[in-house]
């Protein structure tokens, strides 16, 4: 019986990372953070973001600690945030963040009441820069500009041949556990995770770290069915997930078939497909 349902547990994981990675290809919305100390502008935006259906605005953080906060808590895929906010200022902000997320950055567009930041917004690569009081045919450049990079972000040029699935996918991964070198099963691996540039993977006997400096590039070594990225910083081998426990602010936790059982965080993009599939 036991065994029955195990099997049928992981045909059903099957088919949700199956439709989720359908549902990813799908029209979305912009996910969007806006970062004020001054409730006045951070209204005026809304306000003016409202006009744009595909901008979904998640939230809003009055300085640049609280915006870092924000950013780890909702993975927006865009943030407006004004340069001069108590705390943390918005360029070192956007440094904070591209030195913790390098690969899976959000764009950035400063919104500021002057004019003599321009330099400075091109050395931290932020996308756009607007002038207070922010104007409506401005605003429609910037997010038809945002759209524009979006797509191409999400979509592989049209001018390159699509890369093939390699034919092999390593089923073999070193991990590092003290001063020994371990080399694992893929199958046997539970979930990686990464926190200040250093990956660590988990397995059925082993935990260790990972020579890849990314999760992106261990999850593009690794089988795309099997392995899914459930939150920026985790990846978790779908086999591997013992339960789907529900959390605050209608979010999901993965419980996961390790000796902890550690619960994973589902992203916030990700719950939202979640809850669709499994009507939860």
């Amino acid at each position: 019986m036991v065994a029955r349902y195990e099997a049928w547990m992981c045909n059903m994981l099957q088919v949700l990372y199956y439709h989720l990675a359908m549902a990813s290809r799908a029209g979305h919305t912009i996910p969007t953070l806006l970062a004020d100390d001054e409730p006045l502008a951070r209204e005026e935006l809304t306000f003016l973001l409202k006009q744009f259906p595909d901008i979904e605005v998640l939230g809003a953080a009055s300085n640049g600690l609280e915006t870092l906060e924000m950013v780890e808590e909702l993975e927006p895929e865009l943030v407006f945030l004004d340069v001069q906010m108590p705390g943390l200022d918005g360029l070192a902000t956007i440094r904070r963040v591209r030195e913790k997320h390098p690969a899976n950055c959000p764009y950035f567009v400063l919104v500021t009441a002057f004019d003599s930041y321009a330099i400075e917004a091109f050395e931290v690569e932020a996308m756009d820069y607007l002038l207070k009081p922010v104007d409506k045919e401005r605003l429609e450049h910037t997010i038809e500009r945002v759209r524009r990079y979006l797509s191409e972000r999400q979509a592989p040029a049209q001018s390159e041949p699509p890369t093939p699935k390699p034919a092999l996918q390593r089923n073999k991964v070193l991990v590092k556990s003290g001063s020994r070198n371990f080399i694992v099963d893929a199958q046997d691996i539970i979930y990686a995770t990464i926190e200040d540039g250093l990956i660590t993977v988990v397995a059925s006997n082993l935990e260790g770290q990972s020579n890849y400096r990314t999760i992106e590039e261990l999850q593009s070594n690794l089988d795309p069915e099997i392995f899914w990225r459930a939150h920026r910083s985790y990846l978790v081998n779908i086999n591997r997930i013992r339960e789907v426990v529900p959390w605050f602010k209608s979010s999901y936790q993965l419980r996961m078939d390790d000796k902890r059982q550690t619960e994973i965080p589902v992203s916030r993009v990700q719950t939202k497909r979640l809850r669709a599939l499994l009507k939860l």
